[in-house]
């Protein structure tokens, strides 16, 4: 699981510079100022959750890959997609119905934290 989600994670980081880059030089001309923050928020959850990976990757290696860390690491993925991906384009196209899927995205990283820490906890040593 390390190298899988490790890698994704690293991969979702580099795409959040990227992507931040992207609107600094790029998009600050040519989207109104709500439309560049919309876009910084979708970067600011992306370089997070990327993070996030990272750091259930870490886990996984250190307590054995566990079931709840391993859909932590793919909703974390998928709430990337979701979230980030949705105010991407929403603030790219102006489509605002793709707002009805940003909760969905955000409703992935609340389960995806739940169970990290329900498997960090479960395995605590006291």
């Amino acid at each position: 699981m390390f190298s899988k989600y490790g890698a994704l994670g690293a991969i979702h980081a580099l795409l959040a510079v990227v992507l931040g880059a992207f609107a600094a030089h790029g998009l600050k001309a040519r989207l109104s100022e709500e439309m560049l923050n919309v876009f910084e928020t979708g970067v600011r959850y992306h370089m997070y959750h990327g993070i996030g990976m990272l750091l259930l990757a870490l886990a996984a290696d250190r307590l054995g890959s566990t079931q709840p860390i391993r859909w932590a690491a793919r909703l974390m993925h998928a709430g990337i997609f979701l979230f980030s991906g949705s105010l991407y384009v929403l603030s790219l196209t102006d489509v605002k119905w793709l707002g009805a899927i940003t909760p969905l995205g955000g409703v992935a990283f609340i389960v995806a934290w739940g169970l990290a820490a329900y498997a960090l906890w479960k395995s605590r040593t006291d």
